[in-house]
């Protein structure tokens, strides 16, 4: 569900011509300098229907569109939700999330999170550096995305698995299905990844030097190809994808951008992510799964390794495009 906006217009007058925008902003919408550039960062600003970068400065006539976000929950609420477990201890707990939960609580998704689970389940003894709404979390996969990841039981082990992830020791290896057939067996994607300049709901490789985007890498290798055609009228294949980054929808949008998107993908794959309407159930959002983590515990030291099998949905799915080969 879309976090629920309200929406602001302005028109600059002669006096404000010239002024960067996220100092424009910040003085006409009572924001913040940082909440205006995150505004900007997201595509919730509009200049005369277009998106623009942090640095454009405004023009006596220009029409702005503010989007800003309606007040979060101001805490989240322990819910007894089941959780499968993979390990714990008193500093951290690896979960294997469901493909449908969403990792935190916002204004669209105040309850039924992975956050309220954990709140229950760990009786409060979670990290507070992510704030009342995202107690623990140091690391997010998305709500359609199934699979593991990490969390933080006091903020010693947070600060260790934070930097971790900034310096790409601590990582995560997926799993997916994409449509088409990939040819090369292994190969890199190495395209920067921003904020698309028309859909703010969406991540874009971005070419323009002009506009903000951040280096993005992606390792593939083909696990299985499926020719499907007979079938389905499409090809399909099985990869592993192994981050060298971690941008937001990097393993979507880089496959997509390839020509290969996940099947199951509306958001970047749309009317080419063909199946069977006899199985479209077993599809629920993209097929992507963290399968693997890799760790260093943030006390003992020690180097840790976990895996989570494919959710039974992607399971049966593998076996119809086995069988049906």
């Amino acid at each position: 569900m879309e976090t629920p906006k309200t929406t602001l217009t302005c028109r600059v007058e002669a006096a404000d011509a010239g002024q960067r925008i996220d100092k424009y902003l910040a003085e006409r919408a009572d924001l913040t300098r940082s909440a205006a550039v995150r505004l900007l960062e997201e595509g919730d600003v509009l200049v005369c229907g277009a998106s623009v970068s942090k640095n454009y400065k405004v023009r006596q006539g220009d029409e702005i569109e503010i989007r800003c976000p309606e007040p979060e929950p101001d805490s989240a609420l322990p819910e007894n939700i089941p959780l499968d477990v993979v390990y714990e201890d008193s500093d951290i707990i690896v979960i294997n999330k469901p493909v449908g939960m969403v990792v935190h609580p916002a204004a669209g998704n105040p309850s039924g999170t992975l956050v309220n689970a954990l709140l229950y389940h760990c009786k409060g003894s979670l990290s507070g550096i992510g704030g009342v709404l995202r107690p623990g979390i140091v690391h997010r996969i998305d709500k359609d995305t199934s699979g593991l990841l990490v969390v933080a039981k006091n903020d010693r082990a947070h600060l260790h698995l934070a930097e971790q992830i900034k310096q790409h020791s601590a990582h995560r290896i997926y799993r997916a299905v994409c449509v088409g057939n990939i040819k090369e067996d292994e190969g890199t994607i190495d395209l920067p990844i921003g904020r698309h300049p028309t859909d703010r709901k969406r991540m874009a490789v971005i070419r323009d030097p002009d506009r903000e985007a951040r280096e993005a890498i992606t390792h593939y290798r083909v696990l299985q190809r499926f020719s499907g055609r007979q079938v389905w009228g499409n090809a399909f294949t099985y990869i592993e994808c192994r981050l060298e980054t971690g941008r937001t929808h990097q393993i979507r949008v880089h496959m997509a951008a390839k020509g290969h998107p996940l099947l199951g993908d509306e958001v970047y794959g749309g009317d080419h992510t063909p199946f069977g309407a006899r199985h479209k159930a077993l599809i629920k959002g993209q097929t992507l799964h963290a399968c693997e983590l890799h760790l260093t515990h943030p006390v003992t030291g020690e180097r840790m390794h976990f895996n989570a099998p494919e959710p039974p949905e992607m399971t049966k799915l593998l076996e119809i495009l086995r069988c049906e080969d």
